[in-house]
């Protein structure tokens, strides 16, 4: 199998340079690393890699982002595997992914565990990530090795490229995406299996710059979910209680905010996106005029 891994990036230099670096020490190297950005001024590419590594420039956002080097790789690799730019892969990762999809020809989608997300908390450092994985290996996963879901976690999935054909990233879902990966991965399901194979692990930091303000964000937490459920890829008993949680963190934690969560303004973007939807206006690209 070929296999490429698609990195799209943001005002991220230093963080996509220490990625680049560390992707060379995994068991099985990457055919080619394609950087998608929206121009020359967020990546740096090393000197020297023990893999190529390809640039490719376009609009600005995740899903926009992540089409513009779909559209260049599907038809010369096997296999895609997207990281985020501050995600942190076992070294046996692209391996064990190569292998999940050679032994089973009905699987559309593969996903790692994530063992430690610090998009849950202030965000975690290289060395944190690094104590998560060696911890992760020494311990036997006491759940099912492989795990149906109703589409991928975007810091970490591979595709089966015989199997995208037509489907893209929904560019409706600007900057910051949220819930693009979803939405894309799950649009698959009715040509794979979408699974999380427990034993290929990797940490996603949660570097809080190059994200999108809170206002923005807290609309989107609203205006996505619905958007999503009313063009069908996204079943609603996934959605509403996604969408229901995240409002309900926010009003509770907008008295005593985290220092690293703009609660009060992700509040604000919920409660504009409610009226909004009431409104029946369902648009997510409406981000683009707060």
């Amino acid at each position: 199998m070929k296999l490429a891994v698609i990195i799209a990036t943001l005002g991220r230099r230093e963080q996509l340079t220490r990625l680049l670096e560390y992707l060379g020490g995994q068991t099985r190297l990457p055919d080619e690393v394609i950087l998608s950005a929206p121009d020359a001024a967020h990546v740096e590419v090393p000197k020297s890699s023990p893999f190529p590594v390809s640039l490719v420039f376009g609009p600005m956002g995740s899903s926009a982002q992540r089409n513009t080097a779909l559209g260049s790789s599907l038809g010369r690799f096997d296999v895609i595997t997207f990281f985020d730019d501050d995600f942190v892969p076992s070294a046996e990762y692209l391996e064990q992914v190569e292998t999940a999809f050679a032994e089973n020809e009905g699987w559309a989608v593969v996903m790692g565990m994530v063992v430690r997300d610090g998009a849950k908390n202030a965000g975690l450092t290289w060395e944190d990530a690094e104590v998560a994985l060696r911890e992760a290996k020494s311990k036997t996963h006491r759940g099912p090795p492989v795990v149906d879901h109703v589409g991928a976690y975007g810091c970490n999935m591979s595709c089966r490229s015989s199997m995208v054909g037509d489907v893209r990233f929904d560019e409706r879902l600007v900057l910051y995406g949220w819930q693009e990966d979803i939405d894309f991965t799950s649009r698959l399901r009715s040509r794979g299996r979408v699974v999380c194979v427990t034993s290929i692990t990797g940490v996603h930091l949660g570097i809080k710059s190059g994200r999108t303000s809170g206002e923005r964000f807290g609309y989107s937490q609203v205006a996505n979910p619905i958007y999503l459920i009313r063009k069908g890829s996204v079943p609603a008993s996934f959605a509403l209680p996604l969408m229901f949680r995240n409002i309900a963190a926010n009003l509770a934690k907008s008295l005593r905010p985290e220092p690293y969560v703009d609660r009060r303004g992700r509040l604000r973007g919920n409660m504009l996106a409610i009226l909004h939807v009431a409104m029946g206006r369902i648009e997510p690209e409406y981000v683009l005029k707060i």
